[in-house]
């Protein structure tokens, strides 16, 4: 697998494509000012909620690239040695077990995918983010810095930080998701336009009575 995934940067477009990934991902750049964006625009929006839970997903981001870089330091697994296929990047480290590029893409994709965003409410990367992660997980074995391995082990490693690191909930209590200006707007639209049903509805069933009463007088 190793060997084919590297064959494919032989291919300049896909070369390019494995460089700048590799790039984007280094000291896990990318998803720290992904975070770091994110939550300004929340607090912008005047939701500070969703900046809290943006601000709380990129410290797990970096906590997930810390700690794959003090396993390098321990695994201490040297960087494949390709035959007559050299490495596409340039390397912060000289050891490869576990690859920080797939521990903190894996860490930013489950942490800020299911975010909502400041004007939808709805979560703003859930199709964007675990592409973007795969292809960067994908990329540094292209580059051959990696051992797929590595990569593996890298993206375990992201999911168990986000997974350790998330706020535990109480039982019977459910995750509500943060309410931002545009969601708010139209929760407050519902409740008028509800508010304004049942005052109909009751004017209705006071004509009813008024009517019954006069019908019931006549008979009587």
């Amino acid at each position: 697998m190793l060997l084919a995934l590297r064959d494919r940067g032989a291919d300049p477009r896909v070369a390019a494509a494995a460089r700048a990934l590799s790039w984007a991902g280094e000291h896990a750049a990318l998803w720290l000012v992904t975070g770091v964006t994110g939550a300004a625009r929340a607090h912008a929006a005047g939701d500070a909620r969703l900046r809290a839970r943006r601000l709380r997903g990129t410290a797990l981001v970096a906590a997930a690239h810390l700690t794959s870089m003090a396993v390098k330091r321990v695994v201490r697994r040297p960087r494949p040695d390709l035959p007559g296929r050299p490495p596409l990047v340039r390397t912060a480290a000289a050891y490869s077990f576990p690859s920080s590029h797939a521990a903190s893409a894996t860490a930013a994709a489950i942490a800020f995918a299911p975010l909502p965003g400041t004007v939808s409410g709805r979560p703003s990367g859930a199709r964007w983010l675990p592409a973007v992660a795969a292809a960067m997980c994908a990329s540094r074995v292209v580059a051959g810095v990696h051992y797929p391995t590595d990569v593996a082990a890298g993206a375990l490693l992201g999911a168990l930080t986000v997974r350790l690191g998330r706020t535990p909930r109480p039982r019977g209590t459910r995750d509500v998701r943060p309410r931002t200006p545009a969601v708010a707007r139209a929760a407050d639209r519902s409740r008028r336009s509800a508010v304004r049903g049942r005052g109909a509805s009751g004017a209705s069933r006071g004509v009813v009575r008024r009517m019954t009463g006069r019908g019931r007088g006549r008979h009587g």
